[in-house]
């Protein structure tokens, strides 16, 4: 008969990816669990404010591999020492958890945690927490299976988080991690799209994809597929590259200043894939009187039709 396990260790894509490959394990579900709000979204989640975290619920055969040896194999695609999140996520959502289903899988958890304690592996605490579980809630479906689904796009992510470097450090070829290499990304991206997000290129006005398209739909990262803008908040900004009044997903947009031509800008750029997306600037229409001001090169474009194919159905909401 199977059972359950829950884990959380920053981004489920990459807890979710390990887990697969391992004997015995039957399914892996990404998810939400530790909050108090019902059915959370990503949007909620991600921001901090449901109180969940990111998780992945894992089935497994105890005929086949015991809950202390699942345990064994989490600690190594964690670090233990980090109360602030995980690698490049950051936020209490995104913190190493380990949610027991019963009396037994408690008892384990805290043996294992004090074991690596004991171990002298770690120079700082092991503060992950051990906690009962609560209602899980499935991730939407594009967080789903991301790995099999974008194996080159995760690959790029999980190198760039930091934690293939980390986990290699501490657990050498133990940690079951392959760090992403340039040439796999570059057979994603064609020339112009490499240039922008890997290169913090500028493509040229009026002559790029986006700019004056006018379908419904989302525009999402064209390395990592994380949602970062809708047709409802775009506009034409007379500049020729897609502008926008703000992201969908926040949380997905990271901004740095940026010197590289001699003035101060805020640089544009994605969270999990990293990618160079554009520039913001404080000139644009009401309501926000921002602008997002874009490469075409750094996205993908889901018309409307195709959201629920694809695994954004929550963004259908945006379009009456």
């Amino acid at each position: 008969m199977n059972h359950k396990a829950t884990f959380a260790g920053g981004c489920f894509w990459c807890v979710e990816h390990a887990f697969h490959e391992l004997k015995g394990v039957t399914a892996v579900v990404s998810g939400y669990t530790g909050g108090k709000t019902e059915k959370p979204t990503y949007e909620e989640v991600s921001s901090g404010t449901s109180g969940h975290l990111e998780v992945i619920q894992v089935t497994y055969d105890p005929a086949q591999i015991s809950y202390p040896q699942l345990l064994d194999f989490f600690w190594r695609q964690i670090d233990p020492t980090d109360t602030g999140g995980q690698f490049v996520d950051r936020g209490s959502q995104y913190r190493a958890a380990i949610f027991y289903h019963d009396e037994a899988q408690k008892k384990a958890a805290e043996k294992s945690k004090e074991e690596l304690g004991r171990s002298g592996r770690y120079q700082k605490p092991i503060v992950t927490e051990i906690l009962p579980a609560t209602p899980f809630y499935p991730a939407e479906g594009y967080h789903q299976d991301y790995s099999r689904k974008n194996p080159l796009r995760y690959s790029l992510y999980s190198s760039q988080s930091g934690r293939d470097q980390y986990l290699k450090k501490v657990w050498g070829n133990d940690s079951c991690q392959k760090p992403a290499k340039d040439d796999e990304l570059k057979k994603i991206l064609n020339p112009m799209q490499y240039e922008v997000t890997q290169c913090s290129g500028t493509e040229p006005p009026f002559r790029n994809e986006y700019w004056d398209n006018k379908k419904e739909g989302i525009y999402v990262d064209v390395v990592s597929g994380e949602p970062l803008f809708s047709s409802v908040d775009k506009f034409d900004s007379g500049t020729g590259w897609p502008s926008f009044t703000r992201p969908i997903e926040s949380k997905n947009v990271v901004e740095d200043e940026d010197n590289s031509l001699g003035v101060k800008r805020t640089e544009v750029k994605s969270r999990k894939g990293s990618s160079h997306l554009g520039h913001l600037f404080p000139d644009g229409p009401a309501p926000t009187g921002l602008r997002y001001c874009i490469n075409s090169a750094s996205l993908r474009f889901i018309p409307k039709e195709k959201l629920e194919k694809e695994g954004y159905g929550q963004y259908m909401k945006l379009f009456p």
